[in-house]
């Protein structure tokens, strides 16, 4: 992987970490003690209040390809979850995850929007 991939993956997990978007816990795959995969990350979000999902938990796999930022992270939910904007392979529709993704897009609005697309 690129460094400048792995720099940027880096400063972006320390960012979520310090300042986790509202019902969400971000983590890096582990791979083995102690090792861990920063190109593969775990996210769960608490569904929010005075939803269909209110009270649930759903994790959500995240694949960062070798090209990141320039190309978009993988975002997959491993919950089942019915949504109009998930299939049934917990694959997300997306604009911001495909033709609209830019490198100036962070995780942190990844998440905010996965949530806000969930209410």
């Amino acid at each position: 992987m690129p460094p400048s991939s792995l720099r940027r993956i880096q400063k972006e997990l320390a960012d979520l970490v310090r300042d986790p978007p509202l019902k969400c816990s971000i983590k890096p795959v582990s791979t083995g003690n102690p090792e861990i995969d920063l190109f593969r990350w775990i996210a769960t979000i608490t569904g929010p209040a005075d939803t269909p999902y209110e009270g649930g938990e759903f994790d959500l796999a995240v694949q960062f390809p070798k090209e990141y930022p320039f190309k978009p992270p993988k975002v997959q939910f491993l919950t089942r979850i019915f949504h109009c904007n998930i299939n049934a392979n917990g694959v997300l529709c997306l604009d911001i995850l495909d033709k609209q993704w830019s490198p100036s897009l962070t995780m942190q609005t990844v998440v905010v929007v996965v949530v806000v697309v969930v209410v």
